[in-house]
């Protein structure tokens, strides 16, 4: 009887583990492996972050590498990049498109295939994805020279905040960076500006983009970002009236441009303005975007008037240096003899208005020759050689926070001694100005020469070679060259458009 139940058992003990395995295969064959390998790295990335204005996303890492103190433009970590899979398709260049599916199989048992296609801004975006982590990449080297061959100029040394980022990011830029200039408006106040004033880089930058010789395109889908191309300081000149209180006329054609481009492109609506710039160095600046909220909170605002106190926002805002070209042209303006020919501690002269320039001539106007201070300068006395016989050039704030006196200290070779509320330098989100000039708080101005003097001679000797080394970033050139003022204020717009994602 054993013998005949164990032949019986037999059997169903070898074909019952088979039945069980057959089970569980049918069980995994309902999922694919396929759905996972096809999901696109850039669309769960679109999918999982909305656009928002108010904080940056996808920004970079390193915020004391590119930024300076809590002013400054504030690059926050990026999350990594998935690989993405071998068989995403990018869609024709020149095509505008939504997302289209499309699914083909022989039979029940066939691998699905999916083919993802994308929108001019989502390809965009996903370059600058890359970017974004090509540049953290660099900011773990800090300051150690960029390994990128450069037949220019290769940024290097202290005066930089992070050499090698910099200089990576001004490498993608020149790839990538594209600026759409709207059509609308008409000239004298679109499409122009002043360049022989103390105005002079207002007019001086919207003229080079219109151009087009670099980084301009005439295709707005390739674009990274919008000039708006009215001139506040034109507008200033034909539409306000002398005398008046109000400036409503010039705030309403600002309010009106906008209306118009928004109405006539998609581009406005699409980003809340957020890769939308514009240009001012005249002092009402700031005032002319009050009456757009999106303009004034959301927009790349590069402004003279840099103050902090007045809503200048550095995470999007630029800082845009006051530069006076009487002639319109820089010759004869660079250069100065070396230090041991600069016999004057320090120097200033300029009108009284502002009460830090009223605090800083009631404190020392004839007081010391060492301090030499004037509101008008003695009969024969040439400004610019008093600039290149000083080793220390005071630049206080007037009514508002920008100066020319910044940049014709460095043109100068003249240590710059900053004394403002609320300014935020050009270009300090890439130059680490600790290096190259003195802060002075306002309430330190009985105290100035004490704070130059106590500055030895080997570390003013440092300073004065980084002010000479920074030059170049300051110049403003008739025809612009690499790392000039033209490209470096186009580069701190690209740092902002990099501060933002933008999708459809």
């Amino acid at each position: 009887m054993l013998e005949f139940h164990r032949k019986r058992l037999t059997p169903i003990l070898i074909l019952l583990p088979l039945v069980l395995i057959s089970v569980i295969a049918c069980n995994f064959s309902f999922s694919s492996p396929l759905t996972l390998k096809n999901k696109s790295s850039v669309s769960s990335f679109f999918d999982s972050s909305k656009y928002q204005t108010d904080q940056p996303l996808n920004s970079l890492q390193g915020v004391d590498e590119f930024s300076s103190s809590s002013n400054s433009t504030y690059i926050s970590p990026s999350p990594e990049p998935e690989p993405e899979p071998a068989n995403v398709y990018w869609g024709d260049k020149n095509q505008e498109e939504d997302e289209t599916w499309q699914a083909n199989s022989t039979d029940s048992n066939a691998e699905t295939k999916v083919i993802r296609t994308y929108s001019r801004i989502e390809k965009i975006e996903a370059r600058l994805v890359k970017v974004r982590q090509a540049i953290k990449g660099a900011i773990r080297y800090r300051n150690l020279t960029s390994i990128h061959e450069d037949q220019d100029y290769v940024p290097y040394g202290p005066v930089y905040r992070n050499a090698n980022a910099f200089h990576r990011s001004y490498l993608e830029m020149e790839k990538l960076f594209k600026i759409y200039v709207y059509k609308e408006g008409d000239r004298p106040m679109f499409h122009n500006g002043m360049c022989k004033s103390i105005y002079s880089t207002e007019g001086r930058l919207i003229h080079e983009i219109e151009k087009g010789t670099l980084y301009k395109t005439e295709d707005p889908e390739e674009a990274l970002v919008y000039l708006l191309p009215f001139s506040v300081v034109m507008m200033v000149q034909y539409l306000y009236v002398p005398g008046a209180r109000e400036i409503h006329a010039i705030e309403n054609t600002v309010a009106d441009y906008i209306n118009v481009i928004s109405q006539n492109h998609r581009f406005w609506n699409r980003s809340q303005g957020a890769d939308h710039f514009m240009v001012s160095c005249h002092d009402w600046g700031p005032r002319t975007t009050f009456h757009v909220p999106n303009l004034f909170n959301k927009s790349i605002r590069v402004l003279c008037n840099a103050n902090t106190s007045e809503g200048f926002n550095p995470s999007k805002d630029v800082s845009l240096p006051e530069i006076n070209l009487l002639t319109g042209e820089i010759t004869g303006l660079i250069g100065g003899p070396s230090p041991s020919k600069r016999p004057i501690l320090a120097f200033f002269a300029g009108r009284l208005h502002g009460h830090i320039r009223y605090l800083l001539l009631e404190q020392w106007k004839e007081k010391d020759s060492d301090v030499q201070v004037y509101d008008s300068l003695p009969q024969g006395v040439s400004y610019q050689t008093m600039l290149r016989s000083s080793r220390f050039c005071l630049c206080p704030s007037g009514y508002e926070v920008a100066s020319p006196r910044v940049v014709e200290a460095i043109y100068s070779e003249c240590i710059p001694v900053l004394i403002s509320d609320g300014y935020i330098p050009p270009l300090s989100d890439v130059l680490d100005w600790k290096t190259f000039s003195v802060q002075v708080d306002v309430k330190d101005i009985p105290n100035i020469k004490t704070i130059l003097m106590s500055i030895s001679q080997r570390q003013y000797l440092r300073m004065h070679r980084r002010v000479k080394q920074v030059q170049r970033h300051f110049v403003m050139n008739p025809s612009p060259k690499r790392f000039d003022f033209f490209h470096m204020m186009i580069h701190s717009v690209w740092l902002r458009r990099l501060n933002v994602q933008i999708q459809d």
